[in-house]
Order: structure tokens, then sequence, then C-alpha cells
């Protein structure tokens, strides 16, 4: 009978060892899968900060390059400005030098030397001055071939021998710098 107990005993000790081994394999088997699942969140956690770092980086790169672009910006406009600053005031002078051309072909028709020589005097000064700050004429004439992009065509004539070309210039063109503050007015032939 004894010997029935103890193999009852150890029959029952194999029971309660093969279910306490099942739960240690239950509990092995959660503790790989939150493992792995800590894996896979470390990981996704990495990949997320790297993909932050990208983004940042991007936002970097991107205001870095826009900042410069509006440093170049700003000094070529400044540039611009330093250059065409006087711009109105050459304008308005235009017409005087106009008036200084038209009164110097009366005078011309005069027999007043003194006269012609003083406001001559006076008009080349007043347009060296305007040529010192930047004023330069449009060099047109007639007999050259019309473009729209240095000349203001006002009129056309019938000119068969003088066709697309200008005829007459009515009012001289200036430019400062590089840009044309006021276009020459002429008559091209048709």
């Amino acid at each position: 009978m004894k010997f029935k107990n103890i193999f009852k005993n150890t029959n029952t000790m194999t029971t309660e060892n093969t279910e306490i081994d099942q739960e240690l394999d239950d509990a092995t088997l959660e503790n790989n899968a939150n493992g792995e699942q800590m894996i896979i969140e470390e990981l996704s956690v990495e990949e997320q900060l790297t993909q932050d770092l990208a983004k940042e980086k991007d936002k970097y790169l991107r205001l870095f390059a826009e900042f410069e672009n509006y440093k170049r910006r700003t000094s070529k406009e400044r540039i611009e400005l330093f250059k065409t600053a006087n711009q109105e005031v050459l304008l308005a002078m235009l017409p005087v030098l106009d008036d200084f051309d038209r009164a110097l072909v009366e005078i011309n028709k005069s027999d007043d030397e003194l006269l012609a020589k003083g406001v001559e005097l006076i008009y080349e000064k007043l347009k060296s001055t305007l040529v010192s700050k930047g004023l330069e004429q449009v060099d047109v004439k007639a007999g050259d071939a019309f473009d729209a992009d240095f000349a203001e065509a006002i009129t056309q004539i019938p000119a068969p021998k003088m066709k697309g070309k200008i005829v007459d210039v009515l009012e001289k063109g200036y430019k400062l710098g590089d840009k044309i503050i006021r276009f020459p007015k002429v008559v091209i032939g048709q």
C-alpha cells in the first residue's frame, strides 16, 4: 500500500509538474512576446526619431536656403536702388534738357553768337552733371532699323526706301545704367 501511495504521490507530482511546466512555458512565451514587442517598439521609436531628425534637418536646410535667397535678393535690390536712386530727379530734369536742345536750335538761327555760346555752356554743364549721375543717351538715329525694345514708334509715314527703319527722332531717349528710363520717340517708315 505504501508503494501505491508513493506511486500515487509521484503520479500527482508528475501531473503537478506538468501543469507547472505548462505555466512556465506560457509565461516564457508571454515574456518573449513582450520582449519582441518591446524590441519592435524600440525599433519603431528609433525609426521615429530618425524620421523626426530627417524632417528637422530638411526644415533647417530649406530655411537656410530661403535665408540665403533672401540675402541675395535684398543685396541685389539694394544695389539696384543705389543705381537708380536718383531716377526720379533725372526724369524731372529731362524736359529741361529737351528745352535746352530746342533753345539751342532757335538761338543758332539768330546772329547773337555770345547768347548761343552762353546757352551752350550752360547746356553742356547741365548735361555733364546728369551724365556724372549715370544718365546716358540712347543712341538712335534716322536710318537705323526700328527695334521696339529700344524705341517707341509714335507714327508711321509712307517711305518705301525706309520701310521698317527710323525716319526721324522726335524726342531723345535716355537710360540710367542698363535701364531705359525714357524711350526715344521716333517716326518709322512704312
